[in-house]
């Protein structure tokens, strides 16, 4: 039995049924690779029951303490069933990306069942007329509560999936397994007891860590530029309005190679930068359009990983940066230039803050208060009547830059699905894969009526910011010149109806 730490529990305390908590991943694969050229579902079982010992949470459920007294555990379920959790269907034909999209905004929307381990996966056959994917092609979303884990967490999982050879196909298979028994409502009770009358002494040897902080940091902090606070700073936008119950779903392939040429145009700027830039141009665009741009830019929020690098627990291990976007700018140099700069003194805060602790001394606020404001916020609606702290959020994640392979399917696809809460209903993946990165966007319908529109939005910001910046740096070979060009030939933007 282990216990949810207190960032893990807060995504459970937050979860509404119009806001579930849940994440995804899209894979997309070839089985034109595999033995025989195709991958069957009983393989793909198999696959899966080895891997239920990566990770402790897919053979788990959360059982929360009563009154919440203190965050939940982690308890193996007895009466886990694998074909429960792995599920299958197929596109009715054409099978195109829009219909994929559909598809998964809809799996995604659905709240999980709680009373068992936290993790959905959809084997989608029939993608036969998705661009830039071979005919015969499926896809695997995999569904999961963020309770359970972060982004690099599922990373680690997902290339533990893989193989970088079509023909290392092999699984050890899955060890004899025993659940625990589950624990009664007063052992329960028995461990809150114990976690509160220890917690002044894990509380001092945390603020001890942080008294140990560099002192250079104050120094660092009075030498940034004073940043207006978000609250008083960030302006209302159709996103900051409470969600709806469904979900939208869109995105773009944009070339690792060209972000990574458009960064060199402000000296130090990251390809991080270069996606928030191509997210602020997008949503310049997109808000122009409907004739609902602020003066003031918009702010994303993007995670920060603060997981210690020799540490390989699962969970959440997150901070979090808070970055104009630059949308009250035209020109894609100067956004760029703007980003780089605010997101530079972000990150020198979060170092002189010790993020880390900070994350820690959550641990220390109990568990039944903690639950109690998040539930009376969600049930009164209170999240929806503050200023909010950001528009929009964006998570960046790297991935492989060769093959990857699972039961001899090539990956030909990596794409994120993100969160859409209320206040915040527009949250932007990123995932590189094989030198393109998967760029996609989640949202609610009522907030986002035209997905597939605000996707050119993204394309045409992504072309200007690559034609700008391409100025400024010495020519290319004729092959890039050729790919710039079929670039923009494809990324054309339709006006919605």
């Amino acid at each position: 039995m282990e216990q949810l730490s207190a960032q893990d529990a807060s995504f459970l305390y937050a979860e509404t049924p119009t806001t579930p908590s849940v994440g995804a991943w899209l894979n997309i694969y070839d089985p034109s690779t595999a033995h025989e050229g195709t991958v069957r579902f009983k393989q793909i079982l198999a696959a899966y029951e080895a891997r239920l010992e990566r990770a402790r949470y897919l053979r788990a459920r959360i059982v929360r303490v009563p009154m919440d007294l203190d965050h939940p555990y982690w308890v193996d379920d007895a009466d886990f069933d694998l074909e429960f959790h792995v599920r299958h269907l197929a596109l009715p034909k054409p099978g195109d990306w829009r219909q994929l999209c559909i598809q998964v905004a809809r799996i995604v929307a659905r709240p999980l069942d709680l009373t068992r381990p936290p993790w959905e996966l959809y084997v989608i056959e029939g993608l036969d007329n998705v661009d830039g994917v071979p005919p015969g092609s499926f896809a695997i979303l995999d569904k999961t509560h963020h309770a359970a884990m972060d982004g690099h967490t599922g990373t680690e999982l997902h290339d533990g999936m893989h193989s970088l050879t079509p023909d290392d196909q092999r699984f050890d298979p899955p060890s004899s397994w025993t659940p625990e028994p589950m624990p009664t409502e007063w052992e329960l009770l028995g461990r809150a007891h114990l976690n509160h009358a220890t917690m002044p002494m894990r509380l001092a040897e945390t603020l001890g860590r942080s008294f140990a902080i560099s002192p250079l940091a104050p120094e660092t902090l009075s030498a940034l530029p004073l940043v207006p606070s978000p609250r008083t700073a960030v302006p209302h936008t159709r996103f900051n309005d409470p969600v709806t119950p469904h979900r939208v779903y869109d995105g773009r392939r944009l070339e690792l190679a060209r972000l990574r040429d458009a960064r060199q145009a402000v000296p130090g700027a990251t390809v991080n930068d270069t996606l928030l830039g191509v997210v602020g141009g997008a949503l310049r665009l997109y808000l122009t359009e409907k004739g609902e741009l602020p003066g003031e830019p918009l702010v994303a929020m993007a995670p920060v990983s603060i997981r210690d690098p020799e540490t390989q627990s699962g969970g959440n291990k997150v901070s979090a940066i808070f970055v104009p976007i630059g949308t009250q700018i035209g020109d894609p140099i100067d956004r760029l230039t703007a980003i780089h700069q605010a997101t530079n003194e972000q990150k020198v805060m979060l170092e002189a803050v010790d993020a880390r602790s900070l994350v820690e001394y959550a641990e220390f606020v109990p568990g039944g208060l903690v639950s109690a404001s998040q539930r009376v916020t969600a049930e009164l609606g209170l999240a929806n009547m503050r200023t909010p702290f950001f528009n929009t959020s964006l998570t960046n994640l790297p991935g492989s830059q060769v093959p990857q392979y699972f039961l001899g399917a090539q990956l030909v696809g990596w794409w994120g699905v993100g969160i859409a809460t209320d206040n915040t209903g527009l949250f932007h993946s990123a995932q590189s894969y094989c030198g393109t990165v998967h760029l996609s966007a989640i949202s609610c319908p009522k907030m986002l009526p035209d997905p597939a529109f605000y996707a050119e939005c993204l394309q045409e910001s992504y072309d200007d910011l690559v034609r700008a910046t391409s100025n400024t740096r010495p020519s290319r070979s004729r092959s890039a010149e050729k790919r710039t060009t079929k670039s923009s030939s494809q990324s054309k933007r339709a006006r919605p109806a």
